[in-house]
């Protein structure tokens, strides 16, 4: 019996199949938390650089440049150093920051979301009472609050709070954090991925630079970061993150166009 009849593999290869599920893993990527701490150094160096040359005048209309550079390139930046960092020390962003595309991680990915978007809800309204409403104001709504902008720019910060800046950020810290974490020797894949989770989420709320708000970040982070352990892949909780922007990103599109008055 030949070996395509038997279903067997020649010696030193992986079985055959059509979906190739049996295929042996691809090597261990070469990135570990150095690679993250650059990306981090990238993404905070960006901010302060396009900052000190675009600046801002107080009292005027948000100028697309702002909305632009200050809020949508740093993060775009770093999370394409992330990217370029698993093509070359790695085996590229769909094996080693688990970017696949998988109908059942997206309709997770909702489901978490709704959840996220619910506790989030919750405690908003439960910081407000308690602490009081400018600190539960991110830095991205302090940027446009009571001031009006083109329907242009507003629109593209919408788009990207709501589906691009969560991509970003979830392939710095569930994809290339998540990835150093589970790198290392653990007793289990499970307790690594427990690992990664703890700290992914905890980095998260952190890396906002917003400490007032750093209780309700992790509150955020949570369902999102559950999403990624629950798939073992970065597309649930890249819809769970993007769920969970929705109604901020449409709070902060009504209140650039100045319709909070209507």
């Amino acid at each position: 019996m030949t070996t395509s009849q038997s279903g067997e593999s020649l010696p030193g290869t992986a079985p055959l199949s059509e979906d190739m599920s049996s295929a042996a893993p691809p090597p261990s990527h070469r990135w570990g938390f150095g690679a993250f701490l650059l990306v981090e150094a990238v993404l905070i160096a960006s901010a302060a650089f396009i900052s000190a040359i675009v600046g801002e005048t107080p009292g005027q209309p948000v100028p697309m440049r702002v909305v632009l550079l200050g809020t949508m390139l740093p993060t775009m930046i770093a999370a394409s150093v992330a990217v370029l960092i698993t093509c070359l020390r790695g085996n590229g962003p769909r094996v080693d920051l688990r970017l696949a595309w998988h109908w059942p991680d997206v309709r997770l990915g909702l489901k978490f979301g709704c959840v996220g978007l619910l506790c989030t809800t919750l405690g908003a309204y439960v910081w407000t009472q308690i602490v009081g409403n400018t600190n539960a104001t991110s830095a991205i709504s302090a940027l446009v609050e009571n001031r009006k902008m083109s329907v242009s720019a507003a629109v593209v910060m919408f788009v990207y709070l709501w589906l691009v800046g969560p991509i970003c950020e979830e392939l710095i810290y569930r994809g290339l954090l998540w990835g150093a974490v589970e790198r290392l020797q653990w007793r289990s894949e499970r307790w690594g991925r427990i690992a990664a989770f703890l700290l992914s989420t905890a980095v998260f709320a952190a890396s906002h630079l917003e400490p007032l708000r750093t209780t309700l970040l992790l509150l955020i982070s949570v369902p999102i970061g559950l999403a990624r352990f629950c798939t073992g892949r970065l597309l649930g909780s890249v819809v769970a993150h993007q769920m969970n922007n929705f109604l901020p990103a449409v709070a902060i599109l009504v209140s650039a166009l100045g319709l909070t008055s209507f």
